[in-house]
């Protein structure tokens, strides 16, 4: 048993993560939030300490005995960086082993300014380590989450999921039309990346600094010509240039709903016209191919297959 920390831990991944943490039975799991929170069903189960990120000395307090932090700060929201730094210092300070930064996405933030910050705090860590190891750490990085291939279906419990340019539920789909490569690009579900994360909180050997979870690998044809095989019919499929697509400009007749509770209702449609639009292009450049060091530690971890996942979720489905 260990003790581990969840720093933004309330949110929808988190959750997913510390359900699976609890359900070994064997650890000791607080969460450190901004505010107060009443979750009935977690009170008994878990600690939950509010913390000020930029108050230092409480984040030391709060991290005395703690084995292994998991982040889910919303990188976004965090100007800076300075809620992560000051979470990092606090672990070296009070001799936390092990970090986890709010990564949980693809390869590289290529293409995705929304993500530039998760880039910074990689280097933050390496930098802290360059004249010997003070924080053991491990971006763990599962590549697309699966279950947007079911939306508007329910697949998980309270992550939050949206639809994507390759949609199934109206078998369509947008694509680069000037594309030099078939754009790859890994998935994986959420249960597999909560369940691999409370493997790797087991582990006894040293984390990998770059932990890919590899659910499935496939290229954008791929993906729709196996929608079109297990949904029954074409997709229609428009192209969208990749110049204009780097500039978040999408020319498409249509465009994913974005429902993530960071986005402001109001900003909702031109976001998710950018946040699709820069996506896109991001996979052709390789952003979202995934390494597969966890699969690699754990080779008898059965991942759910992208067909598997699919022809559950809508054989027979109108």
């Amino acid at each position: 048993m260990v003790r581990i920390a969840l720093a933004g831990g309330s949110g929808g991944v988190g959750r997913e993560i510390m359900d699976a943490l609890l359900a070994t039975g064997k650890h000791e799991i607080t969460i450190i939030s901004r505010k107060e929170a009443n979750i009935p069903d977690l009170q008994s189960r878990v600690s939950w300490l509010v913390a000020d990120y930029a108050d230092a000395t409480r984040l030391v307090d709060i991290l005395q005995g703690v084995h292994t932090v998991l982040s889910f700060i919303v990188v976004a929201q965090d100007k800076g960086n300075l809620s992560q730094r000051n979470l990092i210092d606090a672990c070296v300070k009070a001799g936390v082993k092990r970090f986890a930064p709010s990564d949980w996405a693809g390869a590289s933030t290529n293409g995705l300014p929304w993500y530039a910050g998760k880039t910074a705090i990689e280097q933050y860590l390496k930098k802290i380590n360059e004249a010997g190891k003070v924080l053991e750490y491990c971006c763990f990085r599962p590549g697309m989450l699966m279950n947007y291939l079911a939306f508007p279906q329910k697949t998980t419990k309270y992550a939050d999921i949206w639809g994507i340019h390759i949609d199934m539920e109206h078998r369509r789909a947008i694509i680069l039309g000037d594309a030099k490569n078939p754009g790859y690009f890994s998935m994986t579900t959420m249960e597999d990346v909560a369940n691999i994360v409370a493997k790797a909180v087991e582990y006894g050997g040293e984390w990998p600094t770059v932990g890919g979870i590899r659910g499935d690998n496939i290229s954008q044809q791929e993906l729709i010509l196996l929608g079109e095989k297990i949904r029954g019919g074409r997709f229609a499929v428009e192209t969208i240039k990749s110049v204009q697509a780097r500039a978040g400009r999408l020319t498409a007749t249509w465009h994913p709903r974005m429902e993530h509770p960071t986005v402001p209702e109001e900003l909702r449609v031109s976001s998710a016209k950018i946040f699709t639009a820069k996506t896109i292009v991001s996979i052709y450049q390789g952003s979202w191919e995934v390494s597969d060091e966890w699969n690699q530690i754990f080779p008898d971890y059965k991942f759910t297959k992208i067909r598997e996942f699919l022809e559950k979720w809508w054989t027979d489905a109108e």
